[in-house]
């Protein structure tokens, strides 16, 4: 191991020869024994193969880009919650100057993600994707069973729409900024095949809709 994770290891959590890791390439788990520990590279011994979980059900969240400290705590629970890929969106009520600084965050968020993952113990880290117009985001990441979160006051209750797409592999989540989204991107996102939800009449901040709608989904569409 090199790099700042291996001075994290090494400097940090000050790790010692013969301590035991769980070690990960994104795909398998190994257990490894620390070797020798140098100031820049950890070395391990690979002790045995583990058992690697990885969700069947791949979840793709389409994210409206919000103040920061929100949308990066989102980031990191939805991690958690074990979507695949997120899609930060360009929303016609996202605040401009949040947009114009998301483009330069990347590397951050890209930060955050795996951060979340080690947390929580992930094989696969999710995928950030580029920033981009829901519209456009719609039409790319319309697989398996679409849900848009919506607070249209005849939109149908989330466990009703979720009771009715059954089982799948694949699920796509999209969720407005605060103000909403235009009838513009309802629009776009219904003639992509998405399905507009409701949350019931609770007033819900960003992250907190990521976290009962991601919960959700996982419990409706998850088969494992």
């Amino acid at each position: 191991m090199a790099g700042d994770e291996a001075h994290h290891l090494g400097r940090v959590l000050r790790a010692q020869p013969g301590q035991l890791y769980e070690l990960s390439d994104g795909e398998d788990v190994w257990l490894g024994r620390v070797e020798t520990v140098g100031r820049e590279t950890v070395n391990f011994a690979l002790v045995e193969k583990l058992d690697a979980y990885q969700p069947k059900l791949e979840v793709t969240l389409l994210l409206s880009v919000v103040k920061f400290d929100a949308f990066e705590w989102a980031l990191e629970k939805a991690t958690e919650l074990g979507v695949s890929r997120i899609v930060p969106m360009a929303a016609e009520r996202s605040e401009k100057g949040l947009l114009a600084a998301a483009r330069k965050r990347a590397q951050r968020w890209e930060k955050l993600l795996l951060e979340a993952s080690q947390q929580s113990r992930r094989v696969r880290l999710p995928l950030l994707s580029e920033v981009m117009k829901p519209e456009r985001a719609f039409t790319e990441y319309a697989e398996g069973s679409c849900v848009l979160l919506s607070e249209r006051p005849d939109a149908v209750p989330l466990r009703e729409v979720l009771g009715e797409a059954g089982t799948g592999t694949k699920a796509a989540l999209a969720i407005g900024p605060e103000g909403g989204w235009t009838e513009t991107e309802l629009a776009a996102g219904r003639n992509a095949g998405f399905l507009e939800a409701s949350l019931g009449k609770l007033i819900l901040r960003t992250e907190t809709a990521v976290i009962a709608s991601l919960a959700a989904i996982n419990y409706a569409l998850g088969t494992d």
